[in-house]
């Protein structure tokens, strides 16, 4: 039986962002994601991160600063006995790399595909939750249920989104919000 997943944006999602983070001290979980991630894993859903990283081509952020970024994320989250199961990120920006370098980047299902294969997912059963356009339109490029947090987002911009048709199935106040929303759309109960 294949695995179902919820996909996650990093930056402005899981933890506050500050702008290129690359410093693992800085890392700070939005309150209620340990306890969210906690609950989708009692169900059984993988966490997959999916990250745009230009940091990186940009220069101002290392894959080690990237990776330790990620470490500390999981070492935050081991303290309520949960864990992101993969992290995948692109490094690259059309504007410092070649265009075909970055094809990974989100809105680009690329790196939702990846860890579909590496990780046996079954994307019709599966979630992907974010804060900005361009993670509802990775989720939506893949074919997935998307969950929008208004975490930075005005209601102009989320307006934007609907009348592009580019509308989330759920908008969600806080991190819970959306876990909760998942945990009961999966089940048939919403």
């Amino acid at each position: 039986m294949k695995n179902f997943a919820v996909f996650l944006d990093r930056d402005g999602t899981l933890n506050i962002d500050p702008g290129y983070l690359g410093d693992p001290k800085r890392v700070e979980l939005f309150p209620g994601v340990s306890f969210g991630l906690g609950k989708l894993k009692k169900n059984n859903f993988k966490l997959v991160v999916i990250s745009n990283q230009s940091g990186i081509s940009r220069g101002l952020i290392s894959r080690e600063d990237v990776n330790a970024v990620n470490n500390r994320i999981n070492e935050i989250l081991s303290g309520n006995h949960v864990q992101i199961d993969a992290f995948y990120y692109c490094p690259f920006h059309p504007d410092f790399d070649p265009v075909e370098n970055a094809v990974c980047r989100k809105p680009s299902p690329k790196m939702v595909f990846q860890a579909a294969e590496d990780l046996d997912i079954d994307l019709s059963k599966s979630y992907f939750i974010g804060d900005s356009v361009c993670d509802i339109e990775c989720g939506k490029n893949a074919n997935i249920k998307t969950v929008l947090i208004k975490n930075t987002l005005t209601d102009g911009e989320i307006n934007s989104l609907l009348n592009e048709g580019k509308s989330p199935n759920f908008v969600a106040g806080n991190f819970i919000e959306a876990c909760n929303f998942i945990i009961k759309d999966f089940k048939g109960e919403n």
